[in-house]
């Protein structure tokens, strides 16, 4: 199991952060997340592996002026 923003969401073998962001509401806010501490940006989500019994914390895009 993956921790998820607070709540528990199943792991896969091979699973990388794209593929984990599917059980988000709005994946396509998400612009950085914290994977066990270390913090991972959209452009390597695809190419990082989430393990077992990881602690993700989703960091959405922020505008403002």
């Amino acid at each position: 199991m993956i921790t998820l923003d607070g709540k528990q969401v199943p792991w896969r073998p091979d699973m990388s952060v794209a593929q984990l962001l599917a059980y988000v509401e709005k994946p396509e806010q998400v612009a950085v997340i914290r994977l066990n501490g270390k913090l991972v940006s959209r452009p390597v989500f695809e190419a990082t592996a989430v393990p077992d019994n990881a602690e993700v914390v989703l960091i959405p895009m922020i505008a403002g002026g």
